[in-house]
């Protein structure tokens, strides 16, 4: 289970999901919720072993004395494989909770990775977020993503990445900052249930892909393409903007790397 925290019951606002906001411990308790909804949902599905990997900002919001005993958690930074941090092909299935919708998006806390910094990305040419580019690096491991809970925006992006996956919708967005909320018992029950629909019977696995694919991200910061072009197989487009070509877990990876020397060049908030 990768699990992010904008697309959590309840949480609306950066104060919800940032170290230090004066909700924020009330947005980690929710977040635990959420994700022992879904543990509980994969256990009655027959799971026999969840590992959940905790891949919001600092990657340490869930307390391990919170979360259902039946999970392992991986928690901490820095993870090569960012929010698929002990992803294999050993998994049967990936569950995504708390999730949001891409930069530009009109959903609740939407962005891609890090705020501003990141205006844009693609992925063979496709507009891609969080969820489209978590979805493809588990297909190419050949995991499929079964389930995905957040608010109606992140569930609309990833039907439309791929229909077949169960989404949850836990609120609504009326804005980036702003949502209806459904109740919170309710929501959770939902999770439960999705989960447990979407692992019965256990999905097969998607077919890896052969081909190589292109990324491509779009800065705000034009010295971060500048420091970036000096990693090999790496090619600007324009001032802003920089592609690579290979493998898809690779490219996930190096998004890593880029985003590492982004947030050394440029230390900006990540909303605005």
């Amino acid at each position: 289970m990768s699990v992010d925290m904008e697309g959590i019951t309840g949480l609306v606002d950066r104060d919800d999901v940032q170290p230090g906001g004066r909700d924020y411990e009330r947005g980690r308790s929710m977040m635990a919720e959420d994700v022992n909804a879904a543990i509980r949902g994969a256990m009655a599905a027959g799971a026999t072993e969840v590992l959940v990997n905790d891949a919001h900002g600092p990657m340490r919001n869930l307390l391990p004395e919170h979360l259902h005993p039946a999970a392992r958690l991986v928690r901490g930074k820095p993870k090569n494989m960012l929010m698929l941090e002990g992803l294999t092909a050993e998994y049967d299935a990936a569950v995504c909770v708390g999730y949001h919708s891409r930069a530009g998006a009109l959903g609740v806390l939407s962005h891609s990775f890090m705020g501003h910094e990141i205006e844009d990305i693609w992925l063979d040419g496709r507009p891609a977020g969080e969820i489209g580019l978590a979805h493809a690096t588990a297909a190419a491991l050949g995991v499929p993503v079964v389930a995905l809970t957040g608010d109606d925006a992140a569930c609309a992006e990833m039907t439309a990445w791929d229909e077949s996956v169960v989404t949850v919708p836990v609120k609504y967005a009326r804005d980036r900052f702003a949502a209806e909320l459904r109740p919170a018992e309710e929501a959770r029950r939902a999770i439960e249930e999705a989960v447990t629909a979407a692992l019965t019977p256990v999905p097969k696995r998607p077919a890896e892909p052969e081909e190589e694919s292109t990324l491509a991200v779009r800065w705000q910061s034009a010295s971060v393409v500048a420091v970036l072009l000096g990693i090999p197989g790496v090619t600007a487009t324009d001032s802003r903007t920089v592609r690579a070509r290979g493998p898809l877990p690779a490219l996930y990876r190096q998004l890593g790397v880029w985003m590492r020397v982004a947030a050394s060049l440029t230390n900006q908030p990540p909303y605005c």
